[in-house]
């Protein structure tokens, strides 16, 4: 039996952070992950993700459940299963979010999470050049850097938001963040920037981190409520590890409470409906899951060059022996070069919209593939949606996947925010400085104008962000899983620390987030166990 003194189930964007903090105060870590290491090469390329977004060998691949809000479609749900988890597999953009969202956490009952609470855990993950040294970090483990390429295409649509009375901001990741400016990424140099190539890399180096990759947690292993280790499968092996002090649970906002649920925490009838023996009825695992839901907004271009043309040969070899060469070029890119964060309506205290521009188009007849001709879109995302779901476990079997009913567009407050958005990009796609590269709108079509034709196309066309979150939220109401300082509520020894504690989701992209809670989880952690030594 292996006994380490914390055992973290998942090497994601918190996994591979508590593994690296951890691990550096001397402490014996065990690091689960059931995914394979980040070999890849895909991985490590920044355009490599179309190739990722449903590649069984890193992804999970999950699937939402046919729902009203999605006109019976089930939505694909990637989800990283590798080393680095989702870091390994996104879109690379670095979004903090701002001030109101951590001050809205602390109003819900999470204490210690304020902005002036968590800024200083944001500064101590990074290392980015630009902006405030008041706000940014200089000297961490995260590589946050600008676009190396920006097509012109990117520069008329940052010109156009200005045209049609969206301000300039030089730094989306100040706190602040209304306005339109450039995107940022977790890169290094010319290759990706995962938590495993940044925290996990340099943890790896210490004597007192073991990590083990294709290790499928099974069960945790409780002892009253008292989580004293974890059951896990590593191939044919069924294993048993003890934790001395504490196991953290950071599978992310589907596998964290999966687990939880399969080891008898969780909503108690639930449980006993599906043969699985109740440790303790914790009604909120698995509720309150919130995703980005968006609709995207897309022209024909003309007169300049898109990421469609740049991804087909001839042109792609050029670009690989460019990036091969330079370190520049298409193949550094991730997904959205510009964004504007905005209003859907007057009055409010921030932004509740994020409009992600990509300079290129999708196939929509070929998942994951861009279209032929060239072509420019928005990605218009409300980025505080009203509706809820859930993630439930319907099996004991620890290898079935959970039921994903995410509710989207369950609420009816997330139309008009999302109409809103389609109308706001329509007036930036119609100011001068991206007019003139306009063949015509090609999604959902200028014909389609009206409310009702709107909400509809909503339905049939809106896909999710990659951004789930909730499922485990942070809080001190009947429905919280863990308390302000990330400890199962009812249960000892356990923590949960990723994105499902989020009690709701932040403005914009959610991986910057889930590392500052990687961050600060770990501060606690080690506060914890120094005052109870």
């Amino acid at each position: 039996m292996t006994v380490a003194d914390y055992i973290v189930v998942g090497a994601g964007s918190a996994g591979c952070v508590l593994a690296d903090r951890l691990s550096e105060s001397g402490a014996s870590v065990l690091l689960l992950e059931a995914g394979p290491s980040d070999r890849h090469p895909m991985i490590h390329i920044p355009a490599g993700i179309r190739s990722l977004i449903d590649n069984p060998a890193v992804n999970w691949n999950y699937s939402s459940e046919p729902e009203e809000g999605t006109s019976g479609r089930r939505i694909h749900w990637p989800r990283g299963r590798v080393l680095g988890g989702s870091s390994s597999i996104n879109g690379m953009l670095y979004v903090r979010g701002n001030r109101a969202d951590f001050d809205t956490w602390a109003q819900m009952g999470c204490r210690g999470w304020s902005y002036d609470d968590v800024l200083p855990f944001f500064r101590r993950s990074e290392s980015y050049a630009g902006g405030d040294d008041a706000v940014r970090g200089r000297d961490g483990p995260l590589i946050v850097e600008d676009y190396r390429t920006i097509l012109d295409l990117t520069h008329r649509f940052v010109e156009a938001a200005q045209q049609a009375g969206f301000g300039r901001r030089e730094d989306l990741n100040d706190g602040e963040q209304v306005g339109v400016g450039y995107s940022q990424m977790t890169r290094r140099g010319r290759l990706r920037a995962s938590t495993a190539r940044t925290y996990l890399a340099r943890a790896r180096r210490r004597a007192n981190l073991t990590v083990h990759p294709e290790a499928i947690a099974t069960a945790l292993v409780m002892v009253g409520r008292r989580c004293t280790g974890v059951r896990y499968r590593r191939g044919e092996a069924l294993v048993e590890a003890r934790a001395k002090r504490e196991v953290i649970v950071s599978g992310g906002a589907v596998n964290s409470p999966h687990l939880l649920q399969l080891s008898g925490i969780g909503p108690g009838q639930h449980l006993q409906r599906i043969g699985v023996p109740v440790v303790h009825d914790l009604p909120g695992v698995g509720g309150n899951l919130s995703d980005h839901y968006v609709a995207r907004v897309a022209h024909r271009v003309t007169g300049t060059v898109s990421m469609n043309e740049l991804s087909r040969p001839p042109r792609a070899v050029y670009e690989a022996l460019r990036w091969v060469l330079t370190g520049r070029g298409a193949l550094t890119f991730g997904i959205t070069s510009a964004q504007v964060f905005t209003f859907s309506r007057a009055g409010l205290e921030s932004p509740d919209l994020q409009l992600l521009f990509t300079p290129a188009s999708h196939d929509p007849q070929r998942f994951g593939s861009l279209e032929r001709q060239p072509g420019m879109s928005v990605a218009v995302c409300p980025t505080r949606p009203d509706s809820r779901g859930s993630i439930i476990a319907e099996s004991p079997d620890p290898l079935a996947a959970p039921t994903i009913r995410p509710g989207y567009l369950c609420a009816a407050s997330d139309y008009d925010v999302l109409l809103s958005g389609i109308r706001q990009t329509r007036s930036i796609f119609a100011a001068p400085a991206l007019a003139r590269h306009s063949v015509r709108e090609t999604l959902p079509g200028a014909d389609v104008a009206g409310d009702d034709e709107l909400r509809a196309f909503a339905r049939t066309h809106g896909v999710t962000l990659y951004h789930p979150v909730g499922t485990c939220k942070m809080g001190e109401d009947p429905m919280a899983v863990v308390d302000s300082r990330l400890r199962v509520h009812g249960v000892q020894g356990l923590r949960v620390i990723d994105a499902s504690v989020m009690p709701v989701l932040t403005t914009g992209n959610t991986n910057a987030p889930t590392i500052m809670i990687g961050e600060k989880g770990a501060a606690m952690i080690l506060d914890d166990a120094r005052g109870a030594g």
